[in-house]
């Protein structure tokens, strides 16, 4: 697990390391164990390392013993045993014991299909000297970011935006595409971000630049191959186990101690059970819950299902005033403008984690792959009207987050011309399916390819890689994923139940009574933040904000910070602004600026002189 970064440029452009050390001084939290730079002709790598495997030999930048390749590589390859075997029964020598070294070897021993070999999460950047090419790739699902721009002489690329930032020829600029996308659907998603001029290497994708600059993007793996099954529930209960134990095994591979995040829920008691079934031992859990709020939390159920399997069990009970002095924090790890309540106490956790981890298992992915949520089960009555209201995709993510209203009162004009932004990634991903698919496996698709990425992904890799720790996601190694969208509907929907087979499959090895219990998520007391004096002082704030004036019509604030006093809605709306004036203000205004782990975000909310 690391940060990546580096660039290149036209041949008669001049290396300049400088740029490397900057880049790979922004991304040292996401690998405080080394760092390494390497220049060959007109590409510059970059890395800074978490050590995970291969913790003596896995320097990077790799070189090739001969110099013709070179690679910096994020994330795991977890197949690296079984495909160093074939390796080196075709006469490649490995030098090291780190699993980032399979990548350069299969590379130059099964050429440009070698990444259908790998399984994992992963983005690399590798240097083909002798072809005069540099590959940038991404793993199937996302789990890992990688961003690139084309500036004039050169390409550059990072794990993160922030690394980039420094080396636009200008001040960042907004997309106002993507903001409204944040605005409305708490994620922007796509090639573009949120940036101009910096883009995403999208799942699934490797660009090829070579050295005239020429970019050829493709695809090598997506979800619509997918092709639905005819099969019952005896034989689909076979089928799922079989590759979840392959997937736990390779998952568990690593070099140091590794936890797990314990909600209490179905995807982390799953995973807490498969730890314990493969020999994971009295590994550390941590789950959280909250002082002074009414909202419901999981700690209880987290805690029994611990004790189950004899895990190092630790609560966090956060009070409102730390969980919500995390959020300026949380707006700078994320790097992207999302919206995910979760991003506070997943960062508490993080930092908890990281005191004694480097490696903690999450559940992430086992709601899309196994269809969990409740929008996935919808009433024929709400297809019918969602679907007559905003057609297009069956009654699927119709509506905005914010209010009408206040969409109409508060976006600037810049922002109400690209209202078509909101939907048009749901519609893409809804209209590019196969006809053969249900409704359901289009839903899942569609969060798959956007809302998982870049949002839920994006919580869980940088809020622990913001504290040098690495999620492992096992419900989205893309085995499980193909097993999850080729199941017949009812194996996965039963009446108002969801992720039946799942919970059917793993009834026999969870505590008696925990299926039984009603699915809550992992929910944030936000309102209990959003009022009182301080409702009116960041109402203050926001309306003399200078990126706040730049796209809103300040002039309406009051008027949602009055609905709010009111118990009149307002929460997304306000929420969103104050995001937005803390990231402005740390990646337009002052990039470069780290907030502390514990601040309070009013003091990041900057009024104008």
């Amino acid at each position: 697990m690391c940060g990546i970064a580096g660039f290149i440029a036209r041949e008669d452009a001049a290396p300049r390391a400088g740029d490397l050390h900057r880049m790979a001084a922004a991304l040292g939290h996401r690998g405080p164990d080394d760092s390494g730079i390497h220049c060959a002709g007109p590409v510059g790598l970059a890395q800074t390392r978490l050590s995970i495997i291969g913790l003596a030999t896995g320097h990077q930048p790799m070189v090739s013993e001969d110099g013709s390749l070179a690679l910096v590589a994020n994330g795991e390859v977890y197949n690296y045993v079984e495909l160093n075997e074939v390796l080196r029964h075709r006469g490649r020598r490995l030098l090291t014991d780190s699993d980032s070294e399979t990548i350069l070897h299969a590379y130059a021993e099964l050429g440009p299909g070698f990444l259908t070999e790998l399984r994992g999460m992963y983005a690399f950047a590798l240097h083909d000297i002798r072809r005069r090419r540099l590959i940038l790739a991404r793993d199937r699902l996302g789990i890992k970011p990688l961003f690139y721009a084309e500036l004039p002489g050169r390409i550059v690329f990072a794990s993160e935006l922030k690394a980039l930032l420094p080396l636009l020829p200008q001040a960042p600029q907004i997309e106002p595409g993507a903001l409204r996308q944040f605005l409305q659907n708490q994620f922007a998603t796509g090639e573009a971000t949120i940036i101009q001029g910096i883009r995403r290497v999208l799942p699934g994708e490797v660009l090829t630049i070579d050295y005239g600059l020429g970019v050829e993007r493709r695809r090598y793996w997506s979800a619509l191959d997918v092709a639905p099954r005819d099969i019952d529930v005896p034989t689909a209960v076979e089928t799922l186990g079989r590759p979840m134990d392959e997937v736990m095994r390779e998952h568990m591979r690593s070099d140091v101690p590794f936890g797990l995040f314990l909600s209490g829920g179905v995807d982390s008691a799953v995973l807490a059970a498969m730890l314990h079934r493969h020999g994971a031992g009295r590994i550390r859990s941590y789950s959280v819950g909250y002082r002074g709020s009414t909202m419901a939390d999981e700690l209880d159920e987290a805690a029994v299902v611990a004790a189950h399997f004899g895990f190092d069990h630790t609560p966090l009970e956060l009070d409102l005033p730390r969980l919500f002095g995390r959020l300026p924090h949380t707006i700078w790890a994320a790097d992207e403008l999302m919206r995910d309540y979760a991003c506070l106490p997943t960062s508490i956790l993080a930092q908890e984690a990281g005191r004694s981890l480097k490696v903690v298992f999450s559940g992430e992915g086992g709601d899309e792959v196994f269809a969990g949520y409740r929008r996935y089960r919808p009433t024929l009555a709400e297809r019918w009207t969602k679907g007559l209201l905003r057609p297009g995709t069956g009654g699927f993510r119709t509506r905005g987050q914010w209010q009408g209203r206040w969409a109409r009162r508060l976006l600037g004009p810049e922002l109400r011309a690209v209202a078509a932004a909101d939907r048009g990634p749901v519609l893409r991903a809804w209209r590019e399916t196969p006809a053969t698919w249900s409704d359901l496996q289009r839903r899942q698709y569609t969060d798959l390819t956007t809302a998982l990425p870049d949002n839920l992904l994006v919580k869980t890799d940088r809020m622990l890689m913001g504290f040098g720790v690495e999620g492992r996601v096992p419900f989205l190694d893309h085995r499980l994923v193909e097993l999850g969208l080729s199941l017949p509907d009812g194996l996965k929907l039963r009446g108002r139940q969801g992720k039946w087979l799942l919970k059917e499959w793993a009834r026999p090895l969870l505590p008696p009574g925990h299926l039984e219990r009603p699915k809550r998520g992992f929910h944030v007391p936000v309102g209990d933040w959003l009022k009182g004096d301080r409702l009116a002082d960041l109402g203050r704030r926001l309306s003399a904000n200078q990126g706040v004036r730049r796209w809103f019509d300040v002039a309406r604030i009051a008027e949602l910070v009055a609905a709010r006093q009111k118990g009149h809605g307002g929460n997304r709306e306000l929420w969103g602004l104050v995001q937005f004036a803390i990231w402005h203000r740390l990646f337009v205004e002052q990039p470069g600026l780290r907030p502390a782990p514990d601040e309070d975000p009013l003091d990041w909310v900057p009024s104008e002189a």
